[in-house]
């Protein structure tokens, strides 16, 4: 339904014929919801501030963004900041086609 190319280290992966690889369905969401938050810039301020109240604003702004993708379910995105583990956050969020997507956010 969705496809994208694979992204790495912020480069295009290719295989081993030297073609780009793609990538698909919830993979392909992933990526782009990972590209959106890296270019909301809000990551870096997370990085920059360590203010509970600042940082509890913008993981509010970046749930609002990951919501705002048409792929994902509104209110069913979570961002928790890891036990014992400052700075680093798991995100989960429904897609309607695909299930759940999780990854982690390092600020």
């Amino acid at each position: 339904m969705y496809f994208d190319l694979l992204i790495t280290d912020n480069d295009i992966t290719l295989d081993a014929g030297g073609n780009p690889r793609l990538v698909s369905d919830l993979p392909c969401i992933t990526q782009d919801i990972c590209n959106m938050i890296r270019d909301t810039g809000l990551l870096v301020e997370l990085m920059a501030n360590r203010d509970s109240l600042k940082t509890a604003e913008n993981l509010i702004k970046i749930k609002i963004q990951v919501e705002d993708d048409e792929r994902i379910v509104p209110g069913s995105c979570q961002i928790i900041e890891l036990a014992g583990q400052p700075g680093i956050f798991n995100l989960t969020a429904t897609t309607y086609d695909f299930g759940d997507l999780a990854f982690t956010l390092e600020a």
